[in-house]
């Protein structure tokens, strides 16, 4: 099974893209993921990771609930 860690900066108010990516994933891939854990950060982090590996970073790439979805595809 799968692991998603989905780290956002609290202090930026990114709690509601990381619920979104959350219910996102949730709803396509459900019980194939043993978990979809949001880690709270600062200075503007919004990274998601799957079993440790990084498969979004904001710093890197533009936020695509869609995009995000996919590239967890790849890992389930």
């Amino acid at each position: 099974m799968t692991d998603v860690e989905i780290e956002y900066c609290v202090p930026c108010g990114m709690l509601d893209r990381a619920q979104d990516v959350q219910a996102a994933l949730l709803e396509q891939f459900g019980q194939r993921l043993d978990t979809v854990a949001l880690r709270t950060g600062d200075s503007g982090v919004f990274r998601v990771a799957v079993d440790g590996e990084g498969v979004f970073d904001k710093a890197e790439d533009e936020y695509d609930v869609d995009a995000i979805v996919e590239r967890v595809r790849a890992h389930v």
